[in-house]
């Protein structure tokens, strides 16, 4: 059984060899001053260059490092996933290992979760050091809209360096692209105390961002799903059988119209089926069919669903 600690920091990573050695010894540097005890997990998500040899030499230097290799590159939500299963510690940080976040927001933070009473608090990266047309503007519409939709007054729902009450993560499931909806998650499972730091963002030192424009596409999408989910994820009928009783019932009204109107009113017209309101009611009351079996088929889905492995792990360090 792993010891307990005070401090998890789960960092997700992919190609950052370049970094990962400034990064481990800035974290070391702000935690050693600090009267809690930590691990640092690094979850390689499938790196092609020397980020899994860097993580090694630190292990074999640190005991209070612990690593996981995907085999592949799986994504971020799932590299959290793996790492927040991990984690022992009664807080937990999450960085990204690019160096833009700074790890001495970590005292802070906890102290503010704690002073406030949260269950997680989110950092806002209020200045920024990146595109102002191709990530500032984006991030901003792409907030308002997450903000609107969720009703979780935060800025900036991406940002990598958040912590966490350890109870949070182990009941919450990050999957998808879902990393970037956390706290909507959280608030889902009735953590809904969430608060919100101002933290500094670092300008890029090196390589690349590994998020190309089409995160944002993605995350709007995102933002859907992750809506419906929670409004009809655990009764899809409510949703396509409304819907679909409403279309049966439209096309059956202009079905017995067109009868009554040909049987009774106007004898000597046209056939049924060459009158516009004949086609209209065809294609509602397909539509309405097929609304009903794809409630049926989702509530036959929900309930014999079995939780499928969504990444596969090639090796680990100090478990």
């Amino acid at each position: 059984m792993q010891k307990p600690v005070d401090v998890s920091i789960v960092i997700p990573l992919l190609n950052e060899e370049d970094s990962l050695l400034k990064l481990n010894d800035w974290i070391f540097k702000v935690l050693k001053n600090q009267s809690l005890s930590f691990e640092i997990i690094y979850i390689d998500d499938g790196s092609t260059d020397k980020s899994w040899i860097s993580i090694v030499g630190l292990s074999e230097k640190y005991s209070n490092i612990k690593a996981i290799r995907f085999a592949k590159n799986f994504g971020k939500s799932q590299a959290l996933h793996a790492g927040f299963e991990s984690t022992n510690g009664k807080y937990v940080i999450t960085l990204d290992a690019d160096l833009q976040d700074s790890p001495e927001e970590i005292p802070q933070l906890i102290k503010n979760l704690n002073e406030g009473g949260y269950d997680l608090i989110s950092g806002w990266k209020k200045k920024r050091f990146d595109s102002i047309l191709f990530k500032n503007l984006p991030s901003k519409l792409f907030n308002w809209a997450a903000r609107r939709v969720s009703g979780i007054n935060l800025n900036d729902f991406n940002c990598g360096i958040k912590v966490y009450r350890n109870e949070v993560i182990k009941n919450i499931d990050v999957y998808g692209e879902m990393h970037r909806y956390i706290p909507l998650l959280a608030a889902q499972e009735g953590f809904n105390k969430i608060g919100e730091q101002i933290v500094q963002h670092q300008a890029r030192k090196f390589g690349y961002t590994k998020f190309g424009a089409d995160r944002f596409f993605k995350g709007f999408l995102d933002l859907i799903t992750i809506w419906f989910i929670n409004k009809f994820g655990k009764r899809p009928m409510y949703f396509f059988g409304l819907w679909g009783s409403l279309m049966l019932i439209l096309g059956f009204c202009f079905t017995l119209y067109l009868g009554i109107d040909k049987l009774f009113f106007d004898v000597q017209a046209r056939l049924i089926t060459n009158r516009p309101e004949f086609y209209i009611a065809l294609t509602l009351m397909l539509l309405g069919s097929q609304f009903f079996i794809a409630g049926f088929l989702g509530e036959i889905i929900l309930r014999n669903k079995k939780n499928k492995k969504r990444y596969t792990i090639k090796e680990k360090i100090n478990y």
